[in-house]
C-alpha cells in the first residue's frame, strides 16, 4: 500500500491484485529477513516508507562551492514533499530544488492547465504556491529536518517581487537561492526577464547584495542565443547557472478548435526537449569556461544524466519525469553512481568542482 499523493487515501499499488469475493484466502508466511529489513527501514523514519534502502554515495559534486554527495537535484515545479516523502528520503539527493517563492500567495492559472504532447507534457500551471512566509514556516524547516540540502526557488512578476522573496530569505536555512527569470514580468511588459539580458543584469545588481547565498540563475530556452542572458547573469553576480527552463508551446482542441490550456500556451518539458537543453549546456560551457551549470531537460535515466555532465554540466535536475515516477531523481541518482564508478577520470573532476569540458 502507498500513500495517494493528491487525495491522502491510501490505494493499492497494484490493482490487479486486489482482494475480491472470489479471491481464496492466502496462508500467512512467517517474515523473511528481507521484510524485517523493509520494516526496520520503513520505521526508521515515521511516516516514510521509503522505496531505496539506504545508499553510500561514491561520487558526489560541488556547485558554487557547496558541496552535493550526488551530481543529482529536482527540478523546481515538480517536487512536493509532502508527497514524495512516502516513497524515498529525501536526504539522499544532491539538493532538493523547491517550488518558485512569491512575496504573497499565488492562486496560479485557470484550468486545464496541463496538456499532454508527443514524448513531451505542457503546463501553465502559473507557479502556483503559498507564498514566501509559509516556506519559511512549514517547507523549509521540514526539509532541513529531513537532512536535505535546499535550493530556495525565487519567483517573481516584477523586480520587487524577487527583492522581497529574496530578502526574506538571505538569512534562512536554505542552502542556495536559485532565481526563476522565466516569469512573465510587468516591470518588462509581460516579458520575462530572462529573455532580456539589460533586465536581467538590472535584477541581479538588486539581488547580489541583499544576500551571501550562493545564487543560481535558472534561464529560459525562449531566446535566440542562451549564452547571451547567461553571460549577463554571470557578470552581475550569478554564482552558477541552471537551464533549461520549459520551452513555449501549445495543443488545439480539434473538436473545437481552441487551444487545450486555458492560458493559451504553456512550457513544454519532457523526454522531448532532451537535446535543445543539452546544446544549451554545450554552448554556454563553450563561453563561459568556469561558471558551474546545472542540466536541466529530459532526463529520466541516469545515462540521460550522464549526457549532460558529458555536456558541461556539474549537476542536472530531474523534473518532468517525476510527475510520472514519483522516485525517478533518486533512482536517476543511483543509476548515475553507478556509470560513474566506470569513469574515474570525469568523476574525479566532478568531484573537484569542475567538469568534463
Amino acid at each position: 500500500m502507498t500513500q495517494d499523493m493528491a487525495e491522502g487515501t491510501i490505494v493499492n499499488p497494484n490493482p490487479s491484485a486486489a482482494a475480491t469475493d472470489q479471491a481464496a484466502p492466502v496462508a500467512p508466511t512467517a517474515p523473511t529477513a528481507a521484510d524485517a529489513a523493509a520494516t526496520a527501514n520503513a520505521s526508521s523514519k515515521p511516516g516514510h516508507i521509503n522505496l531505496y534502502e539506504p545508499h553510500e554515495w561514491k561520487h558526489g559534486t560541488s556547485v558554487a562551492g557547496v558541496p552535493w554527495k550526488n551530481p543529482v537535484a529536482t527540478a523546481s515545479g515538480t517536487f512536493q514533499y509532502a508527497a514524495v516523502r512516502w516513497f524515498y528520503d529525501v536526504s539522499q539527493l544532491g539538493a532538493v530544488s523547491t517550488k518558485g517563492c512569491s512575496p504573497v500567495p499565488w492562486l496560479g492559472n485557470p484550468s486545464p492547465r496541463t496538456a499532454e504532447g508527443p514524448a513531451s507534457n505542457l503546463n501553465a500551471v502559473g507557479l502556483q504556491n503559498p507564498g514566501v512566509d509559509h516556506y519559511l514556516a512549514h517547507d523549509l524547516p521540514d526539509l532541513k529536518k529531513a537532512g536535505a540540502l535546499v535550493v530556495a526557488n525565487v519567483a517573481g512578476h516584477c523586480d520587487d517581487d524577487y527583492v522581497q522573496v529574496t530578502e526574506k530569505l538571505a538569512d534562512s536555512a536554505a542552502d542556495m537561492l536559485e532565481i526563476n527569470v522565466s516569469c512573465p514580468n510587468v516591470t518588462h511588459g509581460g516579458m520575462s526577464v530572462g529573455t532580456d539580458p539589460v533586465a536581467l543584469a538590472s535584477l541581479m545588481d538588486k539581488l547580489r547584495p541583499l544576500t551571501d547565498k550562493p545564487i543560481i540563475v535558472k534561464l529560459t530556452p525562449n531566446v535566440t542565443d542562451i549564452t547571451v542572458p547567461a553571460r549577463a547573469a554571470v557578470e552581475h553576480g550569478a554564482d552558477a547557472l541552471s537551464m533549461i527552463n520549459t520551452l513555449l508551446g501549445m495543443r488545439i482542441d480539434i473538436r473545437t478548435g481552441r487551444p487545450i490550456i486555458a492560458n493559451t500556451t504553456g512550457g513544454v518539458s519532457g523526454p522531448a526537449v532532451l537535446p535543445i537543453g543539452l546544446v544549451a549546456v554545450y554552448r554556454t560551457r563553450t563561453v563561459l569556461p568556469d561558471i558551474p551549470i546545472i542540466g536541466i531537460g529530459g532526463i529520466d535515466s541516469g545515462e540521460k544524466a550522464l549526457e549532460y555532465l558529458y555536456a558541461g554540466a556539474n549537476a542536472v535536475e530531474v523534473g518532468a519525469a517525476a510527475l510520472f515516477d514519483p522516485v525517478a531523481p533518486l533512482r536517476v541518482a543511483r543509476e548515475l553512481d553507478d556509470l560513474l564508478d566506470a569513469r574515474p577520470e570525469l568523476a574525479a573532476k566532478l568531484a573537484a568542482g569542475k567538469t568534463w569540458r
